[in-house]
């Protein structure tokens, strides 16, 4: 990967996103690219450069803010190649794109007054769904502060695959631990007319499934030095999920691609997660 995109709208939530990327570009010895998705691009040729067109004034105030925050973030990390870039699209797609060009997009979600934590943008919500590529989504407030430690989420019915080969990297990166969280639920079993929990055979299931993931993580090609350890926490995968990631630099997730959105436990995570959350693409030929 040389390039990380991280999308900037003016926001303070925005501008703590692309602070993250410029961090995780330094890691990568990666070039970092600042975006701003912008319909009136399209127009440009149409204005007659009058300093009260209103294409025209939309169009130089991407461009201020870009140079801005290109310079702000160049001042902390003087040794990081920051480049930027008006897209000329609508914000979903324009997202999209700059993510497959880069391999990896970041972005900034908000919430308002008391709902703050519990509030994921339309624009988050279908990036992260549709992207083909790994999209971070960084929440405002969430603390930049080293812990050591990438959490990976594992789903009963979804190998990680590529998430697996993700989170390894990035403890690499951090010099972190990787920890494996599966989440279970006893296994109703239907006896007679009665319904019985074997809550120890699905934390068999559970503890077998994680073994098998730390296994398969190719982490003598991906991050030989990483120590990985997991746990199998009883109850609902979103809790779980959400209380590991308050202990965590980032959280991954491995989901599948949808139109709508990245999935219910995803979307549930993505609402509450106090840390930054990388959702990865999972294929049916990577697992």
């Amino acid at each position: 990967m040389t390039e990380v995109a991280a999308a900037v709208d003016g926001s303070r939530a925005a501008e703590q996103a692309a602070d993250w990327a410029a961090r995780e570009a330094e890691l990568r010895g990666a070039t970092l690219r600042l975006v701003h998705a912008s319909s009136w691009e399209r127009y440009e040729a149409a204005a007659d450069h009058d300093v009260d067109d209103p294409f025209l004034r939309a169009h130089e105030a991407a461009r201020r803010l870009l140079d801005e925050q290109a310079r702000r973030i160049g001042a902390a990390h003087p040794g990081l190649t920051v480049a930027t870039g008006i897209l000329p699209e609508e914000t979903v797609p324009a997202l999209l794109e700059a993510g497959r060009e880069s391999g990896l997009l970041v972005l900034g979600t908000r919430g308002l007054g008391a709902l703050k934590g519990l509030m994921l943008g339309s624009v988050c919500r279908r990036v992260a769904g549709r992207a083909p590529v790994p999209v971070v989504i960084v929440p405002e407030g969430s603390s930049g502060s080293a812990r050591g430690r990438v959490v990976l989420g594992l789903g009963a019915h979804q190998p990680p695959g590529a998430a697996a080969e993700f989170a390894a990297t990035e403890a690499a990166l951090r010099g972190a631990e990787l920890e494996l969280v599966h989440a279970w639920d006893p296994d109703p079993q239907v006896v007679g007319l009665s319904v019985v929990a074997d809550p120890a055979a699905a934390q068999q299931r559970a503890q077998v499934l994680l073994a098998a993931v730390e296994c398969g993580v190719d982490l003598e090609h991906v991050a030989p030095d990483v120590k990985v350890r997991g746990q199998a926490v009883p109850g609902p995968a979103a809790e779980a999920l959400v209380q590991a990631g308050a202990e965590a630099d980032l959280l991954v997730l491995g989901v599948r691609r949808r139109h709508g959105g990245p999935g219910r436990v995803a979307h549930a995570v993505l609402h509450r997660a106090p840390c930054p959350v990388a959702v990865v693409p999972l294929t049916e030929g990577r697992g």
